[in-house]
């Protein structure tokens, strides 16, 4: 047994749409809770860092300041974007941007929180990454920068498992985000058969990821590691 317990969680992108509902959910949960977003939080962390997360200088700075501080033993690497684009109009320029932003914080932040996790006993890392890794059309740098993620996870799950530290991921399907309806337009045809298709017959809400989170996050999950559970209604099933 290990002696975890909930003390401080860093989310990344923990400001806005599902990070903002990770953020609440893990603040109810008895988190001290610190985001890190380059936009301001809709909802009430008790700390709050603007960042640009795909600058790595910066954001390294920042987590090591935040590790002297902080007893941070909870890492929700959540930040993201999508740049839906057909293979032969991927760019290179995007392909940096989302290695950028969407995996490298990840590195980054666990590399500086890692410490404390082991001085305390333990630790919760939890990436939110996305049914796209099982495949999507237009998905071809975003399925890229996620499917890196469970993978890395994979690897950190080994690596820390001795010291009581779980890695996880919550791979989300379709959730009604702005994102979401940005990058799917309510009235077109492709949204509708995405909503049509799945098995629950409804768009996920960001409360039924931030639900995932929190179970990997909780003392009690300290038998899971190294896994990726899939929040989709349905979609990934057959």
């Amino acid at each position: 047994m290990i002696s975890y317990a909930r003390r401080t969680a860093v989310i990344t992108g923990g400001s806005c749409g599902i990070g903002a509902r990770i953020t609440a959910r893990l603040k109810a949960d008895g988190f001290r809770t610190i985001v890190l977003d380059i936009a301001k939080p809709t909802t009430y962390p008790d700390r709050f860092y603007e960042v640009d997360l795909s600058d790595a200088e910066a954001t390294k700075a920042l987590c090591d300041e935040i590790a002297v501080e902080e007893e941070v033993n909870c890492l929700v690497n959540n930040v993201g974007i999508v740049k839906p684009a057909l293979l032969e109009e991927v760019e290179t320029a995007d392909f940096d941007r989302l290695m950028h932003l969407n995996l490298r914080p990840s590195l980054l932040c666990a590399q500086a929180f890692m410490p404390a996790m082991k001085a305390l006993g333990g630790g919760r890392i939890v990436m939110n990454t996305s049914r796209v890794t099982k495949g999507k059309t237009l998905r071809t740098l975003y399925s890229a920068t996620k499917g890196a993620a469970q993978s890395m996870a994979r690897t950190w799950a080994l690596e820390l498992g001795q010291y009581g530290i779980t890695v996880n991921c919550v791979a989300p399907g379709p959730i009604a985000t702005e994102a979401f309806w940005k990058n799917n337009p309510p009235e077109a045809p492709r949204t509708k058969e995405i909503i049509e298709n799945i098995p629950v017959k409804r768009l996920g809400t960001g409360d039924d990821v931030a639900n995932a989170v929190s179970f990997f996050c909780a003392p009690e999950a300290g038998f899971v590691t190294g896994q990726t559970l899939f929040v989709c209604g349905g979609v990934t099933v057959g």
